[in-house]
């Protein structure tokens, strides 16, 4: 197939997570065969204005390529962009932010649901997610799958256990949704060690000299493995998580993780990986660090639940789904 790659992430570009699984993913794609182009912002830098290049950019690849299908992540804008600048078959992968703008924004509605009606399907990273967006926009029931965010498991291979102290680390922005705050009071609880947050944002002044807390600040994704296997615990307590990639991350090193059971961790998350916790319940994540500390290290059985998870898998399970589409358009 010859596949248009619509991203507003990609390496350089925003969330570096969501940016490097675009790009693992259209590798995984490129190696099964098939010839990809891409419009795609790799720079945070432009404002909204960098949108209406990517629409120009679009357009005009579209033209020159001549896709099967397109693929775009996110629904607003990148997959509004795709629908208004081509006309080959559309399939748009919904992300945990953009469901989440949907009612918070004025015309986001209105947008994502023109997304849905023009997409031949819709890719969900988690069942969560999937609920949540057939709840928002009735146009994508019937039309949305779910394929989670994959990871690359030679890049996040299983790592030896950590020499030294026990050490916790928490890889995300420093936001009241990733819930810092509360895992900060909770690791206080528990007494020992270091919890070490990687990412950054506003609340890292309230962090900043608190007994056994590091604070890293934003890191290359290249970094990351690094930084997971120095750690024994992996945490991920948010309010709410649509998917949680740096978790899966972390299993596929062999670390066990604390993770919310609200959004899509309980997904993936299995018993003897880790422990999931009500985010709210200060004392519940207290206990479950402390709980986490006990299972061996590195844990082969959160390595082998991250494994169905290979992104070369999921490009298996999104390669059917683009088929399908230009198999549709030409039926």
């Amino acid at each position: 197939m010859r596949i248009l790659l619509v991203s507003q992430m990609y390496p350089g570009a925003g969330d570096p997570d969501l940016g490097v699984f675009v790009r693992d993913l259209e590798q995984a794609l490129a190696d099964r065969g098939h010839e990809i182009e891409r419009a795609v912002l790799d720079r945070r830098a432009g404002g909204k204005r960098r949108y209406l290049r990517l629409g120009r950019e679009t357009a005009g690849r579209a033209r020159a390529f001549r896709p099967d299908v397109v693929y775009a992540h996110f629904l607003v804008p990148t997959g509004l962009i795709a629908a208004l600048a081509t006309r080959a078959p559309l399939v748009v992968t919904a992300h945990g932010r953009d469901v989440r703008n949907v009612g918070a924004y004025p015309g986001v509605r209105a947008a994502t649901r023109m997304v849905a009606r023009r997409a031949a399907a819709l890719i969900a990273v988690s069942d969560y997610l999937r609920r949540e967006l057939e709840t928002k926009v009735p146009e994508a029931r019937g039309k949305t799958e779910v394929v989670p965010s994959g990871v690359d498991l030679d890049r996040f291979s299983l790592a030896p256990a950590a020499d030294g102290a026990l050490r916790f680390l928490c890889v995300g922005s420093l936001t009241l949704r990733k819930n810092v705050l509360r895992l900060a009071r909770a690791f206080e609880q528990v007494g020992e060690g270091t919890l070490r947050f990687v990412g950054d944002g506003p609340l890292r002044a309230e962090l900043e000299r608190r007994p056994g807390i590091e604070l890293a600040g934003a890191l290359p994704h290249d970094r990351i493995p690094d930084e997971i296997a120095a750690a024994r615990v992996v945490c991920g307590p948010s309010l709410i998580e649509p998917f949680g990639q740096a978790l899966l991350e972390a299993m596929a090193r062999g670390r066990t993780v604390v993770a919310t059971r609200i959004g899509g961790p309980p997904e993936f998350v299995e018993p003897d990986a880790g422990l999931l916790v009500d985010p709210a319940d200060e004392d519940a994540l207290a206990e479950a660090l402390r709980s986490a500390a006990a299972f061996p290290s590195p844990n082969q059985a959160a390595r082998a639940a991250a494994e169905p998870y290979d992104v070369r898998l999921q490009a298996e399970k999104v390669e059917a789904i683009l088929a399908r589409a230009v198999r549709d358009r030409r039926a």
